[in-house]
């Protein structure tokens, strides 16, 4: 694989998260009013994520700080993670952004996007022992799961923030080290929703896709399966992949501009992609493993260029690409 994540390469992204993660503004709100009483701003509605433009995006930000501080922990910028993580992350603002939960209409806030990146989050701060204070947080987000999935009846195959797929994926390593039952009932939704897919028709990506429908769906199936199960499903969705069909999984996403919003999730899309190729590659017979090593390649040729320049990507491609770049060492 040509791109590998170095010392060099995560101090950068670590100084990116950390001139977000803390800037309140401008923000996105996911906030429902119910009254004049609850026109507040973001830092009085949430403690603790209220930077990188929108809630999810600080979550996944603190994500990216701690998961470079466990992987490079010498790096000069490690001291401040350490102060940031020690002010931040404590009882008295989780119990702040737990109270935002109990507000009125707050049953579908971040769902399921931020609610799988925050048992992300709580899962790389257990990983360095510093995961009780927001213990209370992330099983709140797992009884949502626990309640949520049951009744999904249809996946949602968007290439945003509602994708199915792309919170299994997360929320899965977490339910495996944490909670059973949770994990359990991520398998089986994951094969009810996507075991009998067959000739995957790759109509992607949509303008404003940040993920490959496709090819997050299957990276879920490789979480759930095992190699040679997971090669045979593979086989089905994708009959054609040995001949580079269809040629949209393996055809970067072009930007055309980055200082719009939801044009600069191409970039995303073209990183998240690279992860997902990355993350199935050891299921797959060699030549195709190469095929998909160097179609992640691309990708990230594409666009690991562009995660800083323009705040409407600056506030959250580097996670993205941390997981491109990461991805052999999951």
């Amino acid at each position: 694989m040509k791109h590998r994540l170095t010392p060099e390469i995560a101090e950068r992204f670590a100084r990116i998260a950390l001139g977000h993660v803390t800037r309140e503004y401008p923000h996105k709100l996911d906030h429902v009013m119910d009254g004049p009483e609850d026109v507040q701003g973001p830092r009085a509605l949430h403690p603790i994520f209220f930077g990188s433009f929108d809630w999810h995006s600080c979550v996944h930000g603190y994500w990216l700080l701690l998961r470079v501080l466990r992987l490079f922990p010498k790096l000069a910028v490690a001291s401040e993670i350490e102060a940031l993580a020690e002010e931040m992350l404590t009882p008295q603002n989780v119990a702040g952004e737990l109270a935002y939960l109990d507000r009125a209409y707050s049953g579908g806030f971040e769902r399921p996007y931020g609610w799988a990146w925050l048992l992300a989050l709580h899962r790389e701060a257990q990983l360095q022992g510093r995961g009780d204070a927001l213990e209370p947080l992330a099983r709140a987000f797992a009884d949502r799961f626990h309640a949520y999935l049951p009744k999904l009846t249809y996946p949602i195959r968007t290439g945003t923030h509602f994708n199915t797929a792309f919170a299994l994926v997360l929320a899965l390593e977490w339910a495996e080290a944490n909670d059973d039952a949770l994990a359990r009932l991520i398998r089986e939704r994951a094969k009810d929703y996507y075991g009998s897919d067959r000739n995957c028709p790759a109509w992607e990506p949509g303008g404003d896709d940040f993920l490959s429908s496709g090819m997050i769906e299957a990276l879920c199936m490789r979480r759930v399966l095992g190699a040679q199960e997971f090669s045979s499903w593979f086989g089905r969705f994708v009959p054609e992949v040995a001949v580079g069909e269809p040629r949209s999984l393996f055809t970067p996403a072009h930007v055309s501009d980055r200082s719009d919003g939801k044009i600069a999730h191409l970039d995303g899309f073209n990183l998240s992609r690279a992860w997902c190729w990355r993350g199935i590659a050891d299921a797959l017979e060699p030549a195709l493993a190469e095929l998909a090593g160097s179609t992640a390649d691309e990708h990230l040729d594409a666009s690991l260029p562009h995660v800083a320049g323009d705040y409407m990507g600056e506030h959250w491609l580097a996670t993205f690409a941390l997981l491109a770049l990461d991805s052999q060492g999951e």
